[in-house]
């Protein structure tokens, strides 16, 4: 399973090899890699029927951390899905971008994204699952950017980088407290544990964290505009992302914890209501929009939306409706996305408008865009039927919010019928269009094969429902549920009130794409909205992020060091001071100053008119002087309390300092006053405030102590365990081995630095 999950990673360093080797056939030899993996996860088919398989390894057992991970009827679906269409996308991505300079490094991060979906969905450790849920929003943003060259790439990259890395900051929190109130950060345990979490304290916070997360990935209301903007990508990613993927890890998420947060009122309303409203708004943003992915991504903000809602109603038949559709919806989506793909790459259209009686041209293509579009639209007997089915008898169910959700779901039910006509017929039928690539004809193989198997899979798995229920629907259900579902799926149901408003909502589709012009008139106002929706809020916020910090930069970066020391010092005082003033435990604070000799007090003094003399002298030889009489007092007090390697680092710096400075003496200027009375007055202030505090702070220091010296332990252990008898030493090669090592690197890299400016010539900056 280990090598299962990371055998994209693997892989992804033998990309570029591969593209050079196989050429126009490098996509069908990296997709033996998803293929395979299809091949091993359904090897779990009959397995999880029995119950969940879980493997563990061993990853931080001091914190009591491994990675695990888990197959169960969910993770299940997932996987298969992931490495089943990622087959025919990777298959379809070698021929869509044949020759481009770059297709080495799009398969390596297409496998990389592959590996982290896989580890997301089967991870049973909220760590990993976390770390795999980044990996995602990274590797998501290399795809949606990789026409580095397009500013709108790079643009619609970084807000959907914004919005999911945002929320998984945000779902990282939440992670923290499931943690906490759990007390354990194994999955398996905490689906077992739902009444004591619904319980808790801290669930209502715990929850909110949560579901901000999955909401940014998941594209739900209001955090839905990134995911449209995402098709500046390669059609290849956007197929693969809106299908199986990137999308589909909120809507996982959700369903994976439903069993131990879900049934409460905060969890239904708060997906009840963020799902109905994305299901109804993305139908009709999808049904405003002309350009064939933008219909499509808005569609599947729509299938999104109804995943969530489907999860929030929480009843055995919604959930049931949940991963039936969210099969369904991978099987057409995925389709209609390369389909979109194909009247790209071999006609040039990227509009509906420019489309149109291409349906003897690419007959095979029509096919394909024809069967998805009719599971879309919920027609018997695809698979989108039954899921359209379960749907609205889940809402007809639901226990809250019910009368609101039946009019959202009617409404985009229609939209969606709307949006499958606009695809399954449209480009196909009526009069020929304009085609900016002429003459149109069937795409190869490597294009056409994953929109056939999908769209037909949609028809097999309609007819062969009973197969694909028990096989794995069931299961999938029970996952989500923690406990098997008595509803019994069946293609017909005989007629009943969900079946009169599934006909109904195609009627009505039906009607409206006939006065769709009309309609996309009437409802002209939302193109004012969105200029005022969330959309804009993110991009006002964005510019909120640049004027705080060019504000900052100019208050605290103004390029002055005297301004950086106020700053540093006056924080470090306000946190010291601030945390003492918090700390409710005991402290002791030094006052008996008998112990201390007159040498040692001689040493003091002399420090201190050192000091004294380095402020208020005027000449520069003089000050030099001062300060280093003030090292070498320093140095002094290291040797009288036993720390004679510190005592000669000291002297040393001190002696090359005072050098160093007496060298560029003749080089500055005459000594001035450049500040006022009331600047050096602050900086005395500042200075007596910070040596006070740090004053306290070592006294408090020396007073206070909770643990026994561990320099005992040192002396025992030096011969036995660090074999030298010099404890200074083994304590810095040994005991304290990490950090000589981080001393020696900057050391290195200090010395690396002063070998280039040596090397360094006014005349190499001529060449």
């Amino acid at each position: 399973m280990l090598l299962a999950v990371l055998s994209g990673f693997l892989l992804a360093f033998s990309a570029p090899a591969l593209v050079r080797l196989f050429g126009r056939h490098a996509g069908w030899a990296v997709a033996l890699l998803p293929g395979a993996l299809f091949l091993y996860f359904a090897g779990f088919l009959s397995a999880v029927n029995d119950g969940p398989v879980r493997m563990a390894w061993e990853w931080l057992p001091a914190l009591g951390i491994e990675l695990s991970f888990v197959v169960d009827g969910l993770s299940l679906l997932m996987a298969l899905l992931i490495s089943g269409i990622g087959f025919f996308i990777f298959a379809y991505a070698g021929r869509y971008l044949e020759g481009h300079r770059d297709l080495g490094r799009f398969f390596a991060i297409l496998l990389c994204f592959m590996a982290s979906m896989l580890g997301l969905v089967l991870a049973d450790n909220l760590i990993a699952l976390f770390v795999f849920w980044e990996l995602t929003s990274i590797t998501s943003w290399l795809l949606i950017g990789f026409n580095h060259d397009d500013a709108q790439a790079r643009r619609s990259a970084l807000q959907g980088l914004i919005v999911t890395a945002g929320g998984g900051l945000v779902l990282m929190a939440g992670f923290v407290v499931l943690g906490q109130a759990a007390g354990t950060l194994s999955l398996s345990e905490i689906l077992t544990m739902g009444e004591a979490l619904r319980g808790h304290e801290h669930y209502s916070l715990l929850l909110v964290l949560i579901l901000v997360g999955a909401f940014t990935k998941s594209a739900q209301f209001p955090f839905h505009f990134w995911l449209p903007n995402a098709m500046a990508a390669p059609t290849p990613v956007s197929a693969y992302l809106h299908s199986a993927t990137m999308v589909k890890a909120g809507v996982y998420l959700l369903a994976r914890l439903q069993p131990a947060l879900g049934d409460t009122v905060l969890w239904t309303s708060a997906l009840c209501l963020a799902g109905g409203i994305t299901f109804f708004t993305g139908g009709l943003l999808a049904v405003r929009s002309t350009g064939i992915k933008k219909v499509l991504a808005y569609s599947t903000v729509m299938a999104l939306g109804m995943l969530v809602m489907l999860i929030g109603i929480g009843t055995e038949v919604a959930l049931l409706a949940a991963v039936t559709g969210l099969l369904a919806h991978s099987l057409y989506k995925g389709t209609l996305f390369m389909v979109a793909g194909i009247l790209d790459h071999e006609v040039g259209a990227k509009d509906l408008r420019d489309t149109g009686g291409l349906r003897h041209a690419l007959p095979l293509t029509a096919l394909a865009a024809g069967l998805a579009a009719l599971s879309m639209a919920g027609v018997l007997p695809l698979l989108g039927f039954v899921g359209k089915e379960l749907l609205l008898e889940a809402v007809l169910g639901a226990p809250q919010w019910s009368s609101l959700l039946l009019l959202l779901t009617l409404a985009a039910a229609v939209f969606g019928v709307v949006v499958a006509l606009l695809i399954g017929l449209r480009p196909w039928f009526g009069a020929v269009g304009h085609w900016p690539k002429t003459p149109a004809h069937e795409a190869p193989p490597a294009l056409l094969a994953g929109p056939l198997v999908l769209a037909l899979l949609g028809v097999c798995a309609g007819l062969a429902l009973p197969l694909v229920a028990d096989g794995l629907l069931i299961a999938a259900a029970t996952a989500v549920a923690g406990r098997p579902p008595q509803t019994a799926l069946a293609l017909w149901h005989g007629p009943n009130l969900a079946l009169l408003l599934s006909t109904g909502a195609l009627l009505a589709g039906a009607g409206l794409y006939r006065l769709l012009d009309r309609f996309r008139d009437a409802t002209g106002f939302m193109g004012r909205l969105q200029g005022i929706g969330p959309e804009r809020g993110y991009e006002k916020f964005m510019e909120g992020i640049v004027s705080v910090s060019a504000w900052q930069t100019r208050l605290i970066q103004n390029g002055y060091l005297r301004y950086y020391l106020l700053v540093i010092l006056l924080s470090t005082v306000a946190l010291v001071l601030g945390q003492l003033w918090l700390y409710r435990g005991e402290l002791t604070l030094v006052t008996d100053l008998s112990g201390i000799r007159l040498h040692e007090y001689a040493i003091v003094l002399t420090l201190l008119a050192a000091t004294l003399m380095a402020v208020r002298t005027r000449y520069r030889l003089a000050a030099v002087a001062a300060l280093g009489v003030v090292g070498f007092a320093v140095s002094l007090l290291y040797v009288l309390f036993s720390a004679p390697d510190v005592a000669i680092t000291q002297v040393l710096v001190e002696t090359l300092t005072v050098i160093l400075l007496v060298l560029v003496l003749f080089r500055l200027p005459r000594y001035l006053k450049l500040s006022s009375k009331a600047l050096r007055l602050r900086d005395v202030l500042v200075a007596l405030l910070v040596g006070a505090t740090m004053s306290l702070l070592v006294l408090l220091a020396a007073g206070s102590r909770y643990y026994e010296s561990i320099s005992a332990w040192f002396v025992a252990e030096s011969v036995p365990s660090g074999h030298g008898r010099n404890i200074v030493n083994v304590i810095l090669v040994d005991f304290r081995a990490l950090d000589t090592l981080g001393e020696i690197f900057v050391l290195a890299l200090a010395a690396i630095g002063v070998y280039a400016m040596l090397k360094f010539r006014a005349e190499d900056k001529t060449r």
